[in-house]
């Protein structure tokens, strides 16, 4: 009996310790590099970065959300067919919402660039607005939005 517990604990505990290293890997910066899905910014700075964003963003049918001078700003776009079917409902409008997350690097003008996507229901209605966080592999699509605004932020040196 003690042989069948120790094969069912085994995988068990190997799939836990697996998926808290990968989970590890893709939520914590590392050092220059940032992670999986963020972008360094070289020599720029946080006002550079949001007009760069507020250039891309719309291009790809994104509209400017709310901010959070200096630390983040947010964009948002209208959930497609498959998006209302998935988590939708009757009146309630969805949307994606991208959070842009400006972390600065000490001790230099560089910026580690991430985003975090919410599905937001009812976005910009006051007291009726709900956002849920969506898993950080959602984050790997907007790779190329945030390549855009690096090489258009980039250079742009200290305020």
């Amino acid at each position: 009996m003690l042989a069948g517990v120790k094969r069912f604990l085994f995988p068990l505990g190997a799939c836990a310790f697996a998926l808290l290293l990968l989970s590890g890997c893709l939520t914590t910066p590392s050092g220059a590099g940032g992670g999986m899905n963020s972008v360094l910014v070289s020599n720029t700075n946080v006002n550079a970065i949001i007009a760069a964003a507020n250039d891309v963003f719309p291009q790809y049918g994104y509209t400017s959300s709310t901010m959070s001078y200096p630390d983040s700003a947010s964009f948002d776009k209208p959930a497609g067919a498959f998006g209302k079917l998935l988590y939708g409902s009757y009146g309630t409008t969805t949307s994606m919402r991208a959070k842009l997350v400006m972390t600065p690097v000490p001790g230099t003008n560089n910026f580690q660039l991430t985003i975090r996507v919410s599905r937001v229901s009812d976005a910009g209605q006051a007291g009726f607005e709900d956002s849920r966080k969506m898993l950080g592999l959602w984050s790997g699509e907007f790779m190329p939005l945030m390549r855009k605004i690096s090489a258009e932020a980039g250079g742009a040196g200290p305020m």
